[in-house]
């Protein structure tokens, strides 16, 4: 007996821990990440699993609504003007980003209601009798 019980059959390929949690962002370098940041003397095996799931949530989120902010636009490309927009706009996201600055951004359309012209019935009427007195 060799003491090895549980090693796997030869022929089984290499599956890497981002399929097996059926991910896109990369365990295995977010765990290194953590281990070499020195955030903490130990990382558990399920700690970066559990922050790529997060990273990659977010990511698609701000995505999507970047991707919804660039077609109301009328272009097929994301830009940083568009993410500011997509992050702006939504609640949760300004307040979890609400110290980042976004280069390239801009800042979100907004006039002061104070600085808009003010509406009264009494202009269009005087509009009105000054071209009528304009006719012979």
């Amino acid at each position: 007996m060799s003491g090895r019980g549980k090693g796997k059959p030869k022929g089984t390929k290499a599956k890497s821990r981002s399929s097996k949690a059926g991910l896109q962002f990369p365990v295995g370098r977010i765990h290194r990440f953590l281990r070499k940041g020195n955030y903490a003397q130990r990382v558990g095996a399920g700690a970066p699993v559990y922050m790529a799931a997060v990273l990659e949530y977010l990511s698609a989120e701000i995505l999507e609504l970047a991707g919804n902010a660039a077609r109301d636009n009328k272009k097929t490309r994301i830009v940083p003007r568009h993410i500011q927009l997509a992050v702006r706009n939504d609640e949760e996201l300004n307040k979890l980003l609400s110290g980042v600055t976004i280069s390239q951004g801009g800042v979100l359309p907004n006039i002061q209601a104070v600085l808009l012209p003010k509406k009264t019935g009494q202009g269009k009427s005087k509009k009105m009798d000054s071209v009528q007195s304009q006719e012979f």
